[in-house]
């Protein structure tokens, strides 16, 4: 199991501290690791009370966590009806690596783009291109959540 560790000195921290450990910031003190709970122990191999570790499941769960209110955000902002929350909520997503996808004017790309339609064209110059974009595509951080389901131009 891989494994984080958390260290923080407080020299100026009393001897017998928070909860009796000598040396160790309110926030860091812990039980021993046989009564911990929520996963979070001393190193096996640690040499001072002042090393604390963080098992990763917390970070799974964190993780998993960040994933379903991705995707809860994603719900919402399909049936959002203002533009206002859309935006919002398309800003929200973007402060955390999450962009949306509107390839309007770029060329059609089957293995990033999902075609739901077509529409003629009489400049041959559109042919392949992008007319508008249906349902906006999302990346997080380059993986892609979801393709953008766009309209492409074919020529007559």
């Amino acid at each position: 199991m891989a494994v984080v560790r958390v260290v923080r000195r407080d020299t100026r921290a009393e001897p017998g501290g928070a909860r009796g450990a000598p040396g160790v910031l309110p926030d860091l003190a812990t039980t021993s690791g046989a009564a911990m709970t929520g996963g979070t122990e001393f190193a096996p191999d640690a040499s001072e009370p002042d090393v604390e570790t963080i098992a990763s499941g917390l970070l799974d769960q964190a993780l998993a966590e960040r994933g379903a209110l991705v995707r809860l955000c994603l719900y919402a902002l399909d049936r959002a009806r203002s533009s206002g929350v859309v935006e919002r909520l398309e800003e929200g997503l973007a402060g955390i690596g999450v962009t949306a996808l509107r390839p309007d004017g770029e060329r059609f790309d089957p293995a990033v783009h999902e075609a739901g339609g077509t529409v003629p064209t009489d400049d041959v110059s559109l042919d392949g291109v992008v007319a508008e974009t249906e349902v906006v595509g999302f990346v997080d951080r380059g993986r892609t959540l979801r393709a953008p389901i766009v309209t492409v131009y074919t020529a007559r």
